[in-house]
């Protein structure tokens, strides 16, 4: 593992843009809308950006410190810099479990690209004839039967899996920091223009006033764990975060970046709502707390019901949605791919070519299996579950929360202070007066939190 020849962002603004994207991803519109719809919105959303404050950044900091410390892929990071010690559990876990996730979370960005192009194609449009001759629930069935399908899905995963392979094979730089660089300043700017138009519907008050009035707001223990869920599931934590953070370069600032791409995540995460909730809230009978059908049952009946009687608007905030939520969904999945392939890589000694065959298709056979699980194929299950809702169980219930609570006593209690400061101050370089308050939130308040989270998950 010769860590002077890896590949590396080689611009600040490819760094930001790269980090950004691994975290911003179908958590950010899908989840968060629903998860804020179930708990009260504006309750919701002042409870997360506490949470991503005494949570969510000092854990992006700890991922970034370890990773440009070692400068390995995450597998290998604890080793490096723990040799002889247990805590290459962590990394190993966090590799493992992010390639795991990819196998199904890629069968949901097909979902993404088949509804993307069911939007481009125009047919979206033909349920919504459908749908005004009273076939009200043309959407379930739309989209139970594609998910039930033996081929349809399959054949988008295959497609999500080849744009993917085809990214990573051309690096670091070449391949990942410059798709960020196209892709996500194209989503912010989709999405800005999706608000501004959200802003005129009818319903446009009634959802600004569910997501941003405070003083109705009504917290209880049920909105905050929701919100520390959300805020481990968006930022990526626990996911291999280190492996990104390996290719930050020496002058790249750890703390500006986290709070950057925080800032970020949230930020979509924000005007995705002021997207949903004036679409939902200008439709009869819609409501916010819808679940996680949203996005491809209840919002193309908003959309076709709110712009059914102007075709060509309809087609154009339809493929808009889908754009932008594929988007967000291509740039995380890279990531996830990404931190296996670095470690197929390293760990074998191969090239990148030959580890991403490798990754892309073991996944896609796994996700193949994963997504027949749900159709034909649906006596394969676990638990009483089908694989993909036992695999997203497993690993955001159990997983994840022991790897982003590894990464926290990692740095709070096993790497030397001066280590970490020496990072986050780019060898004194740069100030950092929160050094004592970070520390103490990574021994402590964070570990207390994860803890109570992984409780209430399996209560």
């Amino acid at each position: 593992m010769d860590s002077e020849n890896r590949g590396a962002f080689v611009s600040r603004i490819g760094c930001l843009l790269a980090a950004a994207g691994s975290a911003i991803g179908l958590g950010n519109i899908w989840r968060f809308s629903t998860q804020a719809g179930q708990n009260g919105g504006s309750a919701f959303l002042l409870v997360y950006l506490l949470i991503i404050l005494v949570f969510g950044l000092p854990l992006l900091i700890s991922e970034f410190v370890i990773g440009r410390r070692a400068r390995v892929n995450v597998a290998h990071a604890y080793t490096r810099l723990a040799p002889g010690s247990k805590w290459y559990i962590v990394g190993y876990a966090s590799s493992i479990v992010a390639y795991v996730i990819f196998c199904y979370y890629a069968v949901i960005v097909g979902w993404v690209l088949f509804y993307l192009w069911k939007s481009v194609s125009g047919d979206l449009m033909h349920l919504s004839e459908l749908f005004h001759s009273g076939g009200g629930s043309v959407y379930k069935e739309h989209f139970v039967s594609f998910i039930k399908d033996p081929w349809q899905p399959v054949f988008f995963l295959f497609l999500t899996v080849a744009i993917i392979h085809l990214v990573i094979v051309y690096g670091v730089e070449k391949g990942i920091e410059r798709t960020s660089k196209y892709l996500v300043p194209t989503l912010f700017i989709i999405m800005v223009i999706m608000a501004v138009a959200a802003a005129f519907m009818p319903g446009a008050a009634d959802g600004y006033r569910f997501l941003f009035d405070f003083r109705g707001a009504s917290v209880d223990a049920g909105v905050c764990l929701s919100a520390l869920g959300q805020c481990f599931y968006s930022f990526s934590i626990g996911m291999g975060l280190v492996t990104y953070a390996s290719y930050f370069t020496r002058d790249a600032n750890l703390v500006k970046t986290a709070v950057s791409v925080a800032f970020l995540d949230t930020l979509v995460a924000v005007v995705a709502g002021m997207i949903i909730f004036p679409a939902v809230f200008s439709v009869e009978g819609s409501s916010p707390q819808e679940g996680a059908g949203m996005v491809f049952i209840s919002l193309p009946a908003v959309f076709n019901s709110a712009f059914g009687s102007q075709p060509v608007l309809c087609w154009l905030v339809q493929t808009s949605f889908y754009f932008i939520l594929f988007v967000a969904a291509i740039t995380s999945a890279m990531f996830l791919y990404e931190v296996a392939t670095a470690f197929i890589s390293e760990r074998q000694g191969i090239s990148r070519k030959k580890a991403a065959i490798i990754i892309s298709v073991s996944s896609f056979v796994i996700g193949s299996v994963s997504s027949l699980s749900m159709g034909t194929w649906d006596f394969i299950k676990i638990m009483d579950m089908n694989l993909i809702d036992f695999i997203d169980a497993a690993t955001s219930k159990v997983v994840l929360p022991l790897t982003g609570l590894g990464a926290a006593l990692f740095v709070g209690w096993r790497m030397k202070q001066a280590d970490v400061l020496d990072e986050v101050t780019n060898g004194g370089m740069l100030k950092f007066a929160l050094m004592t308050p970070m520390i103490i939130l990574l021994r402590y308040i964070v570990p207390l939190l994860i803890i109570t989270l992984m409780v209430y998950n399996f209560l």
